[in-house]
């Protein structure tokens, strides 16, 4: 039986051992808090900015916080994007030795990948859809420990990828 035989009827995970879901919540946890000082760094500027051109009044006194939410998710989706892309996880992952299978993971995948998580964030400073995008990310993750035992979130699916653990 040749190699191609053999290899039909296996799962492309088969040989990779599947993170564990607190791995993935520490390494989302890591990401959070810089995503957090960033946040909050934008916030500061863009409160300031505002305030000196007269427009700190403008939607109640929301605007620095949707502007910096906006910026701050688009941010963090793009990183998210570019690093499953390049080496297949984010510095999170890295630190908690883990990554996405296959490797390397197609721009594309990567990209449909970070717009359903962690793309919504970029929404969580517009009243009232930052409950919609609140309870979506909340879903992913609920969504990821439901599902046995590959541990898949839509996100995942939707990209055809997996995360594994990182075993070099």
């Amino acid at each position: 039986m040749s190699e191609v035989e053999v290899m039909a009827g296996t799962s492309p995970w088969a040989d990779a051992l599947p993170a564990e879901w607190w791995e993935r919540l520490a390494a989302r946890l890591i990401e959070a808090l810089v995503f957090g000082v960033f946040y909050y760094i934008l916030f500061i500027a863009l409160w300031g900015i505002f305030r000196t051109v007269g427009m700190s009044e403008v939607f109640g006194g929301r605007l620095p916080g949707v502007c910096a939410w906006f910026a701050a998710g688009l941010g963090y989706a793009c990183y998210d994007w570019w690093a499953h892309s390049r080496r297949g996880r984010t510095f999170g992952k890295a630190i908690m030795r883990i990554r996405l299978a296959p490797k390397p993971v197609p721009p594309r995948a990567a990209l449909k990948r970070a717009l359903i998580f962690p793309g919504p964030l970029m929404l969580m400073g517009i009243p009232v859809v930052n409950l919609v995008a609140g309870m979506l990310l909340f879903g992913v993750g609920m969504l990821i420990l439901i599902d046995k035992p590959l541990e898949r979130g839509p996100h995942d699916r939707l990209a055809g990828t997996r995360v594994v653990k990182d075993l070099r």
